[in-house]
């Protein structure tokens, strides 16, 4: 008589739509799971036609297409069944997002799987006092384990009243080994011939990169450029990305002969510019872009301007970059200050390279799995 096969959880995860930087994290997730002796399942539907519009939505062969993806309210609410996929799961995990009604549905009705919620812990650009983050706040309860993108949402999950041993701080990381072997590529040579294409002199170059909208502080940032100038003359700004502010980048460019607006570049041509660096200014919003800094080597400095998205729990004052006041005068001081120090640009050069080994999706898929064996553990709380 043949032996019972050992059950195997199948653990769904479900994504209102599918982003091509997330596809390398749910491969090494996959794989991991698997060595737990776990199934993973993906589910994921269609964004918003303005999300559609940034083509960066992505397919995965092995993943589940929903067939049912849902907009009302201009985008605001969302209807996206996965009744069949939830019946063969053990645990789901769903993002903490208010628009998804059928995902509140599960989180109150469901009574068979574990349900864990995945995601910052609250809106950090948003209200805190306003009726929909209250009713998220709520909402957050309705979860047997919470899987949080950072440390810095590990608190915001606690002010719900959720418990401490039910949350797993994943270090949330996109695919850096693209970036890594493109950084391995720059030679003296490319970033001579960069320096001379942009018309840079010797001096020290600081370095924006990423999307040019009033959350990035970009009045705040081009005004600390022009001081940190004004105290070292050598030194030169190059803008790079895109977005609806970026008219004031090319109007503050066109008179100034240190300051260069290179546009948007991607991959190798990216990675070029950020080389050419010696510091990465982003007085404003910091999120998944401080791995750029920290897989180039570049040490990134921002202020405690309460805008950040939870990845700044990466940025460790004084090892791999600096946080100032949200002052303009500090902000300008710590730049200038790193720029005349040597031996401290060293050391928090060698704290971003130590931090590109530590945020990576492979270590992110751990920490999943890790939350996920934890829940499957530990009985249902939501009863």
């Amino acid at each position: 008589m043949p032996l019972p096969v050992r059950h195997r959880p199948r653990i769904l995860v479900v994504q209102r739509h599918l982003t091509h930087y997330r596809l390398a994290f749910f491969e090494a997730l996959r794989k991991t799971l698997a060595d737990r002796g776990c199934v993973l399942d993906l589910a994921y539907g269609d964004g918003t036609p303005e999300e559609a519009a940034k083509q960066d939505e992505a397919e995965l062969a092995w993943g589940d297409r929903l067939p049912v993806t849902r907009y009302y309210a201009g985008g605001r609410v969302c209807w996206q069944p996965f009744r069949e996929q939830l019946a063969r799961a053990d645990m789901v995990v769903m993002t903490a997002e208010n628009k998804l009604l059928y995902n509140l549905y599960v989180q109150l009705f469901e009574r068979r799987a574990r349900v864990a919620l995945w995601g910052h812990g609250a809106n950090l650009q948003g209200d805190p006092n306003s009726l929909r983050e209250r009713f998220k706040r709520r909402v957050a309860l309705r979860a047997d384990w919470w899987l949080a993108y950072t440390e810095y949402s590990r608190p915001l999950i606690l002010q719900c009243g959720f418990p401490q041993d039910r949350i797993t701080v994943l270090n949330n990381a996109v695919d850096t080994q693209d970036m890594s072997a493109m950084r391995a590529r720059v030679t003296p040579a490319t970033t001579e011939a960069l320096r001379s294409q942009l018309g840079l002199g010797p001096g020290p170059v600081g370095i924006f990169l990423g999307s040019i909208y009033s959350e990035k502080r970009i009045e705040f940032m081009l005004d600390a450029a022009s001081r940190v100038h004004e105290q070292e003359p050598g030194f030169q700004f190059v803008i790079v990305g895109a977005g609806v502010q970026q008219g004031l980048v090319k109007a503050f460019c066109r008179d100034r002969p240190w300051a260069h607006y290179a546009g948007l570049l991607k991959g190798q041509q990216k990675v070029d510019a950020l080389v050419l660096a010696s510091v990465m200014l982003n007085p404003g919003l910091v999120g998944l872009g401080i791995l750029d800094s920290f897989v180039c080597g570049v040490p990134m400095l921002t202020t405690d301007c309460g805008l950040h998205s939870p990845e700044i729990a990466y940025l460790m004052h004084g090892r791999n970059g600096l946080m100032t006041p949200n002052r303009i005068d500090d902000y300008v001081a710590g730049v200038v200050n790193l720029l005349r120090d040597p031996a401290q640009h060293a050391a928090l050069v060698q704290g971003c390279r130590a931090s590109a080994q530590e945020y990576t999706v492979e270590n992110m898929a751990l920490n999943f799995a890790d939350g996920v064996q934890a829940c499957l553990n530990a009985p249902i709380r939501r009863v």
